[in-house]
This record gives C-alpha cells, structure tokens and sequence, in this order.
C-alpha cells in the first residue's frame, strides 16, 4: 500500500523529484516521525536521508518497506537531487530561506496539491488510528469529571486531562487543551488561565490527543452544579445540540463544506442564535489538527467518503456563555459517522 501511494504521489506531481523537509508530510510518507531529516521521492522510490540522531531508529521501523533509510545531511540529500530538473516542494510549509537555497539549483514546482489531494482521504489504518486517539481523548475526559472540584483551576483541569490521555496511550496533545470556566467559554479560543471553578458554572473544554501522529478533536461544554441560573444557557444548548446532531443525520457524500456548515447555521437561526455562531462548522483532521476539507460558509469543497472533519457548532454571547459541541466524523458509506462513542452530548450536570 505504502509503495503504491508514493508512486502515485510522484506520478501526479509532474516533477522530476520531490524534496520535502516539513516534518508531518515526512511522516506521511514515510511512516516515521523525526524532527528533521528529507524525504526524495522519484522515478526510483522513496528515500529518507536522517542524520545520526535518527538513522538507528529509522532503519530499523522501516526496514522491508518502500522507503530506503540513509544516513547523511542535508549535502547528501542534494547529491540525490543532482541531475533533476523540476523538483516538487510543499510551498506552504517551505519558508523563504529554504526556497531561496533550492532554488538557486532547481525550478521549483509547489506539489501540496498532490499531497493534500493525497492526504484528505484517509485509508483504513489511518481511519484506526484516528480511532484510537479518539477513544483515549474520551477515556481521559471521563476520568476528569469526577476529580473535578470546587477551587481546582482551569490549568490543573486540563493537566489532568493531558496526564490521562497520556497514560491511556497518547504520545502528546493534538493541541493546547482549552478549559474555559463560567464566562470564559465565550471566548472561542480562550487561553486556559488560573480562574477557579465554582459551583453552578459553566465549563467547556475542547481537547484531543495524538496516535503514532494522528489526531483527535472532541470538545464538551457541561454544568458544574446548578444554581437556578442557567435557562438561557440551557435553551441555547439544546439548540447547538441540535444543530450538531442535525450534521451528523443530514450531511451526505458530494454536500459541499458549504452546505454542511449551513446545516448548523440555519437550524440555530430558527432560535436567533445564528449571528452567536463566529466560527465554521468544522475542519479537517488527521495529521494536522486543522487539514482539508473545510466545512465553511465560503466552501465548495465536496466532502466525500474517506475524510474526516470535525462537527463543532456553537454559541458565544460575549461575557455570558459560551457553548461547544464537538464530535470528530468521517465519511463512509455516503454518511457521516461519529468517532466520538463514550461521552454523553446531553447536557451533564455534574
């Protein structure tokens, strides 16, 4: 499998060779994750030049496949490009100095087109270890709820979320972990701080882990006790609730980002909460937290079977409320399916 999609990879890239040095398009495809290290891909296969740091390691896991593991710098890995013409490297993920120098030898074509095309649709092992990441992101959540007190602050919430996704088997955190008490949630993007929980708020964390590089997204937004003063805030997440769940029934193979993001939209206009809604309906996950297909206003991207994408309405009344839903999908069999299995989307009153 892995030497079909290579070559299918340098076939429609239309160049002599690929060189790439970002490091998450290494691990695709190679398979092996390193902080450094180049990636040819040509009419001869795959090679992966890593430096002595990583060279024992990398021999070994990759050993019988169809990438060739040398050991060398970035002198050896031009030595490889010699005689090539055209050479294909992921503008987005090149800086200028790195485009600047392989430049001066090469006329350099932008090949992310081939990989995203590549990337966006994930085989059945990826779809395994997304899985994977998406079962220990819930473990991990439903281990916090009950260590959650009264006084404990946003940042030792979310460590602990991190230390049970890590004891349950991930390698990192998809990306920082956002814990959001009371009026905090209104803030879609909030940075996670030192405020102290307390009876009756309102608390929304979205989190995700990481396997052998893939990732998960899942975010919940739950009552810490009720005080008698949350109708507002209740109506609104029955609505979002709905909204999600709405996506998951409705969206189909060949929709566009587009059309699915208005699912959401237009379901959370019937309430007059449309214009609290600030953020696309989702985005793509894998390898990269945010990837290909986009699930926005302004996409036309059809979302087809083999993506995976997050489904995340929400509300956000500027120092009010804020709420979150989220559920990792993917496509299959023309609809969408949840990843997310084990945590309850009713609204939880702890």
């Amino acid at each position: 499998m892995l030497a079909e999609k290579l070559r299918k990879i340098y076939k429609n890239s239309g160049t002599d060779a690929l060189f790439i040095e970002c490091d998450f398009i290494r691990r695709y495809l190679t398979g092996f994750y390193s902080t450094d290290g180049y990636v040819i891909l040509d009419e001869s296969g795959c090679k992966f030049v890593a430096d002595p740091r990583y060279f024992e390691a990398a021999e070994k896991q990759l050993r019988g496949t169809a990438v060739e593991v040398i050991e060398g710098s970035y002198a050896l890995a031009l030595e490889l490009l010699q005689g090539k013409k055209t050479v294909g490297v992921p503008y987005p993920f090149t800086d200028v100095a790195s485009y600047e120098r392989l430049g001066k030898d090469f006329e350099l074509v932008d090949c992310m087109p081939v990989l995203r095309e590549a990337m966006i649709y994930k085989s059945e092992e990826e779809l395994s270890l997304i899985q994977r990441a998406c079962d220990i992101a819930e473990d991990g959540f439903l281990e916090l709820l009950p260590a959650l007190k009264e006084g404990m602050t946003e940042s030792e919430a979310a460590a602990l979320l991190e230390y049970n996704m890590r004891r349950h088997g991930a390698s990192g955190t998809s990306f920082e972990t956002i814990c959001a008490f009371g009026p905090h949630g209104s803030v879609p993007h909030y940075e996670t701080g030192n405020a102290k929980l307390k009876f009756g708020d309102a608390v929304l964390i979205d989190f995700g882990c990481k396997v052998e590089g893939y990732c998960s997204d899942i975010t919940r937004t739950f009552l810490f006790g009720d005080d008698g003063k949350h109708g507002e805030f209740k109506e609104a997440y029955e609505a979002v609730l709905a909204a999600h769940d709405l996506v998951r029934e409705t969206l189909v193979a060949g929709m566009t980002g587009r059309e699915g993001d208005a699912i959401a939209r237009d379901h959370l206009k019937k309430f007059g909460l449309e214009k609290y809604f600030t953020h696309s309906l989702g985005h793509g996950i894998g390898l990269q937290i945010h990837e290909y297909p986009n699930l926005s206003p302004r996409s036309e991207q059809k979302i087809e079977n083999g993506m995976v994408f997050s489904d995340e309405p929400g509300v956000y009344i500027a120092g009010v409320l804020g709420i979150r839903i989220e559920d990792s999908m993917y496509m299959k069999g023309g609809r969408t399916h949840s990843f997310m299995k084990k945590t309850e989307k009713k609204l939880l009153v702890l």
